[in-house]
């Protein structure tokens, strides 16, 4: 997710909206003093932390949830429902964690040992088919679980006692703390979750919380309402008792909502920007979220030629996308790493060691396209782009639309919007051409990018594949592990043939405009795993 990044999680998703901290403003109305009212825009694909891939799902785990550790202001893991730092043996890779007795469930349950044991083998179980399984392979056992080659309870992790977590990795991880505090590492109740079966994480009633907030409203497509959780152990640095969502898909609907004082925080729409860049509430901020297209070989065989796959990557003007279009922050980006996100040893910056030739170049795009024509046979092609359904997303697909068919001749474009959840479900399935996506990173490091794409990954379904590329990242996630600069260069190498080849195609990375009351305090923000913290967020009196 992202340091400020807040908006549309987007998903991969994945597209929210909560957004950053700044400053400014008018005053929250006092009669609201301890309720935050929120925009986001569209609805809560799902509350089971084995089954999202969004960043709004992840989001409201992060205000309804805890795992071991969470995320601190300074995106640093800090215990949750760990007790304190764990217990590390000197190779790094047995880990053992002592959980506090006073961590309970929204339903008064204690929050034990066995319900990770039993959430973390449920992602893994491979009839559970969760995307996101790959995220625990550095668990011993893991990913032959996932394969079916083994049994969950092979699964290197065991309860101990109640208040005692023992797993073991594969190999040690400097980061593996602040991944502990993503979304899909959260515990779950056994029992409840058995007991509502397919139902969990549908509803308020069907969804356990152990964090800070709970749900007390959820209405498909209008708002989620979280109350303060007065079961949750450190519930006296919650100072918020109401936290409301409210579904807003037009810009223009969502500012007169924060003038009216109905919103606190809204981001701006382009054509905003320049009536509010002078006011005390106004904020910029560079996010580490990138947008992207992604190109389905499978549905569209002419994406399986390299050449037709270049004029695309080469035919859109993103600097100018990004004034006209955007003007929040977002910078043009033809790098899937986002800027500002990772640094080597001596403090240089990642994407500098990127070698990537895909930059927009009409001329290029057109003598791309002409070999794409030749070797194909044929010289018109339409394609369907599917986007989100929110105001904006339609003027901006016809900026991409009219780019594509005006500097590719005999491409035509059809557009096709979808509601986020929707949207989401359809291209996990692989049922788009050519879809506009963003990715939020789980934890800091270039993996939570580069892994998405090797050959049969979870969330590659576009059809690229380069087996060098395969090879690169599985060296990065085992032999390179000791040598960490020479690991960064090789993931910068990786990132080069996938963008070379334009497996996917960058656009901009994410910035965001936004107003904010001035009064309100601690909406702490991260730069991946989850959007936001509102914890010990309050509204000044």
């Amino acid at each position: 997710m992202s340091k400020m990044f807040k908006f549309i999680a987007m998903m991969l998703t994945a597209v929210l909206v909560l957004s950053a901290c700044s400053s400014g403003g008018g005053k929250k109305d006092s009669k609201s003093d301890e309720t935050l009212d929120l925009q986001i825009n569209g609805d809560v694909p799902t509350m089971d932390s084995a089954m999202a891939t969004d960043g709004l799902s992840f989001d409201m785990f992060f205000q309804t949830m805890e795992g071991l550790y969470t995320l601190d202001k300074n995106d640093k893991a800090i215990p949750a429902v760990a007790k304190g730092e764990p217990k590390i043996t000197n190779d790094g890779k047995k880990w053992t964690v002592k959980l506090r007795e006073d961590a309970k469930w929204s339903n008064g349950d204690p929050v034990t040992a066995k319900d990770f044991v039993f959430a973390w083998r449920k992602v893994l179980d491979p009839d559970t088919a969760s995307e996101y399984a790959y995220i625990l392979y550095d668990i011993k056992n893991a990913e032959a679980v996932n394969n079916g080659d083994k049994k969950p309870e092979e699964l290197g992790v065991k309860a101990v006692d109640d208040h005692t977590l023992e797993f073991e990795l594969t190999k040690s991880l400097p980061y593996y703390k602040e991944l502990l505090s993503f979304g899909t590492f959260m515990p779950q109740n056994e029992k409840f979750v058995k007991k509502q079966g397919d139902k969990y994480g549908t509803t308020v009633e069907s969804t356990l919380y152990n964090g800070p907030f709970k749900m007390a409203e959820w209405k498909t497509d209008d708002k989620v309402t979280l109350e303060k959780n007065d079961k949750y152990w450190d519930k006296d640095k919650v100072k918020l008792n109401k936290v409301n969502y409210k579904v807003v898909k037009e810009a223009s609907t969502a500012v007169n909502l924060y003038e009216t004082n109905k919103l606190d925080i809204v981001d701006l729409p382009a054509e905003q920007v320049k009536k509010y860049k002078d006011d005390k509430a106004f904020n910029t901020e560079l996010d580490t979220v990138t947008y992207y297209f992604k190109l389905n070989e499978d549905t569209v065989p002419e994406f399986k030629n390299q050449d037709f796959r270049l004029a695309f990557a080469k035919a859109i003007d993103k600097d100018a996308y990004v004034k006209n279009n955007l003007n929040n922050g977002s910078i043009p980006s033809d790098n899937f790493v986002p800027k500002d996100f990772v640094k080597d040893s001596k403090g240089k910056e990642y994407q500098d060691g990127v070698k990537n030739k895909n930059q927009y170049n009409v001329k290029e795009a057109k003598e791309h396209f002409e070999k794409a024509k030749k070797a194909l046979g044929k010289d018109k092609f339409t394609i369907e782009l599917m986007t989100y359904d929110k105001d904006t997303a339609k003027r901006d697909a016809e900026y991409f639309k009219e780019q594509l068919e005006k500097n590719l001749d005999g491409v035509t474009i059809k557009i096709k919007q979808q509601p986020f959840k929707q949207k989401l479900d359809v291209v996990s399935k692989g049922e788009y051409e050519m879809s506009l996506e963003n990715w939020i990173p789980d934890y800091p490091d270039p993996m939570t990018f580069l892994e998405l794409y090797v050959t049969d990954g979870s969330h590659n379904n576009t059809g690229w594949s380069n087996k060098e590329y395969d090879s690169i990242i599985k060296a990065a996630d085992s032999s390179l592990a000791s040598d960490p600069d020479k690991r960064l260069s090789e993931l910068q190498r990786a990132e080069g043939m996938l963008l070379n080849e334009a497996g996917i195609i960058p656009l901009y990375q994410v910035g965001i405009a936004q107003l904010k009351k001035p009064n309100v305090k601690n909406v702490v923000n991260h730069q991946f795993g989850g959007v936001s913290t509102l914890k010990e967020a309050y509204i000044e009196k």
